[in-house]
């Protein structure tokens, strides 16, 4: 289980884990998109893109990432990292020090420039990227795949639910730092 830095973003941390089991928490027999069959389903989605929950899920995740030394943009692989990508800008633009956003698109565009990431420049920066939550880490390490080859520099994977499935070894091994605001636990929700 990981706290948040203040009491205020911890506040909005146990806020959004309560929204989390209320509305984005789904029971029945899933396929998740690694695959895996599961008994449970988070849809963050739900909340990345609701009103009540995005403000918080900016302030957040900016406050997971600001210990990443030198980072100068976040995003990940569309469409589950777009919103919160923009949530943590957004946030940051009212601190000394903001953070762009980028989008990583599942192919580079076959017109106009030919691009796969689109949004801030990383050629050369320092990067995290984000997934509203993650079952094996393919598509964050895909979205490093994509950056790397833009000449960016990713450091970290930050997720908002962590579902203990494998991921964070994935990511890790891959010579990235992992962060999780929220986990299973957090949920009381057991592993699959």
């Amino acid at each position: 289980m990981t706290a948040a830095s203040t009491p205020e973003l911890e506040s909005d941390r146990q806020n959004l884990i309560a929204l989390i089991k209320a509305e984005a928490v789904f029971h029945g027999d899933f396929t998740l998109s690694s695959g895996k069959k599961a008994t449970y389903y988070v849809d963050m989605r739900k909340l990345t893109l609701d009103h009540r929950a995005a403000p918080a899920i900016g302030r957040i995740m900016l406050d997971l990432v600001r210990g990443v030394d030198g980072i100068v943009a976040v995003g990940g692989l569309t469409l589950g990292a777009d919103p919160i990508a923009n949530a943590v800008m957004h946030e940051s633009a009212r601190t000394p020090e903001p953070l762009d956003a980028f989008v990583v698109r599942k192919e580079p565009k076959d017109h106009g420039r030919g691009r796969q990431v689109e949004g801030a420049d990383v050629a050369g920066k320092r990067v995290v990227v984000l997934e509203d939550t993650s079952t094996t880490g393919q598509s964050a390490l895909k979205a490093v795949e994509a950056l790397r080859r833009e000449g960016a520099e990713p450091i970290a994977v930050a997720v908002i639910v962590d579902r203990k499935t494998g991921a964070q070894a994935a990511v890790e091994a891959e010579g990235l730092q992992w962060l999780a605001a929220i986990d299973l636990d957090d949920l009381g929700l057991a592993p699959q």
